[in-house]
């Protein structure tokens, strides 16, 4: 069962990894900071881009390359310049290994505040429950940008309550709390607060000080500071489009379409479009967020229907998980069945 090759090889995962880290948290203690120390760590880089190949469960490839092969990948980076999380003075081994391996982005005493109620995951659990059904028995049938739209919001509502649950777990078990992916996406009143607060938080929160701010930098001393965001917005979202593109290769295991990475391009453009329109108008009045929202989500859901779709639907994401699901229904089948035949009946005689 490919599911049970998955578990063991993510036995081994966890294994070579906290390794690996162990290593690079060394390294840090004998190479000074900069492209000698980037090059003592390159290997290990290399190793958690390779990982998520060696997987088929949709679940642990998606967990995998997003928390390994992008956040912590994305973190040595800074940590071989001596920025990041990984680069806090006297930073503990356990504790440079779960910064390192978990969207973590605050000390593992502080605790992220939590805004949103039971009742609000209790909602999105049962929308969940109705856009899934929806989506798998009627999908094929219905017009391909409402299928779009049941599978979007899906995908939505599941990260959400799964990163909301490994949270909890993880405060638990560390104290801590994951940082947030998303803060109610629909809400948006712009692109600008889509992307930079509400949507994929976690991993914008290590694209700015890794691919944002340097370019930045660079590019203020080049064309000035007033300029200096658009060549940075541009090449973040670049970056992400690659790292999704990675992502998406992972899943398929096929060469890119460029789609995704057309999509993000698309993206960094209009953002960098609308915070021009914002600069230029200088008008501190704005619509009303009913109206906003409203044409922020139509446009997100648009042209990721245009590039996005098609690349989640040649992964067949949804038909992969349902196949996890069940490799886990029968694994717990099993196990059940094991520990009942292990009960020996007890026969007294009188």
């Amino acid at each position: 069962m490919e599911l049970e090759e998955d578990i063991k090889n993510l036995v081994k995962v966890s294994l070579f990894a906290s390794i690996s880290l162990g290593y690079c948290y060394f390294v840090g203690k004998i190479i000074p900071k900069g492209f000698p120390r980037l090059l003592t760590i390159f290997p290990v880089i290399i190793l958690f881009l390779s990982i998520p190949l060696l997987f088929n469960s949709v679940h642990l490839i998606g967990a995998l390359s997003l928390c390994i092969s992008w956040l912590a990948n994305f973190k040595l980076l800074l940590f071989a310049f001596e920025t990041g999380p990984l680069s806090v003075p006297s930073i503990p081994l356990t504790r440079f290994l779960s910064f390192a391996c978990f969207p973590i982005g605050k000390s593992i005493q502080e605790k992220n505040p939590t805004h949103r109620s039971a009742f609000n995951y209790g909602i999105k659990t049962l929308l969940l429950a109705v856009f899934l059904k929806v989506y798998n028995d009627h999908g094929d049938q219905m017009n391909p940008m409402i299928a779009w739209i049941f599978l979007s919001f899906s995908v939505y509502f599941f990260l959400d309550l799964l990163l909301t649950t490994s949270s909890i777990i993880m405060e638990l078990l560390l104290g801590v709390k994951l940082d947030p992916q998303f803060d109610e996406p629909y809400l948006s009143t712009s692109l600008q607060d889509f992307w930079g607060r509400r949507w994929n938080v976690m991993v914008n929160k290590i694209l700015h000080p890794t691919i944002y701010n340097p370019v930045r930098t660079l590019s203020a001393r080049m064309i000035g500071h007033l300029w200096a965001p658009i060549p940075a917005i541009l090449t973040t979202f670049a970056v992400s489009g690659l790292m999704h593109e990675l992502i998406f290769f992972y899943f398929t295991r096929d060469w890119p379409t460029w789609d995704t990475m057309l999509f993000f391009c698309l993206h960094g453009v209009s953002l960098v479009m609308e915070i021009t329109i914002k600069k230029s108008v200088n008008v501190k009045w704005s619509l009303p967020r009913h109206i906003t929202a409203p044409l922020v989500v139509a446009f997100v859901l648009a042209t990721s229907y245009w590039l996005f779709f098609p690349e989640l639907r040649r992964c067949n994401i949804i038909e992969r998980a349902f196949e996890d699901y069940r490799a886990v229904a029968k694994i717990i089948t099993c196990v059940t069945q094991l520990d009942r035949s292990s009960v020996v009946p007890v026969t007294f005689v009188v």
